[in-house]
């Protein structure tokens, strides 16, 4: 059974936000929601100190705690893994937001544009009334994975298959795949490197992995 995971090599993310960006283009998300978003951080104590970068947004987690508080079933979860939102379903509870220890949805509650009250023609032509009021987030690019499999297209290997940011990611850091084809690229990149998922303990079984160092010999 396939399973669609993201994960991200921390060695090569520079920071650029250059996913950022073609997430929020791709996507059309309105001022001040970032559905892929990357995390600043600095470690250590002077004078070893330094930063390191991380990609985060909608974990797709095999355990979506999302769902589970969910009242109008809106939220619901595909069988390769891709957690997905009706939003003609969604009532905007915020049920969901609350209960996401990734903090990666939003909802607003009226039309913004990025210049004030008037939209650019770019604002105006992809305008649309579906994601206000409602819960919204990342979904692995769900529809470009749909169009191009249709096509025969393999995600994480053909580039109209896959989603922006990967696409986009200048460094190479972000790869895309089906975890459970054993010899694919992402589990062969799991196999070589030591990688990390966000607040497992939580049981959410993440399906974004964060790759921080080689293997042990």
């Amino acid at each position: 059974m396939t399973r669609y995971v993201m994960v991200a090599d921390l060695r090569r993310c520079v920071g650029c936000q250059t996913c950022t960006a073609a997430c929020k283009e791709g996507n059309a998300t309105p001022p001040g929601v970032q559905w892929r978003r990357v995390l600043d951080l600095e470690l250590g104590t002077y004078p070893d100190v330094h930063r390191v970068f991380v990609p985060v947004g909608c974990q797709h987690c095999a355990n979506p705690p999302c769902m589970e508080v969910c009242p109008s079933t809106a939220t619901r979860q595909r069988t390769d893994g891709i957690v997905t939102i009706d939003y003609d379903l969604c009532i905007g509870c915020s049920y969901c937001i609350m209960a996401c220890p990734y903090d990666a949805r939003s909802l607003v509650d009226r039309t913004e544009y990025a210049f004030g009250e008037t939209a650019t023609p770019a604002e105006a032509a992809r305008a649309h009334r579906r994601t206000i009021g409602v819960a919204t987030k990342c979904t692995f690019c769900a529809e470009r994975i749909d169009a191009g499999t249709a096509r025969g297209l393999v995600p994480g290997q053909d580039p109209e298959a896959t989603p922006l940011c990967v696409n986009s990611c200048i460094s190479g850091a972000l790869s895309f795949g089906d975890i459970e084809d054993p010899t694919g690229p992402i589990a062969t990149l799991l196999a070589e490197n030591q990688w990390f998922r966000m607040h497992e303990s939580e049981g959410t079984e993440p399906g974004f992995y964060y790759i921080w160092d080689k293997g042990k010999l």
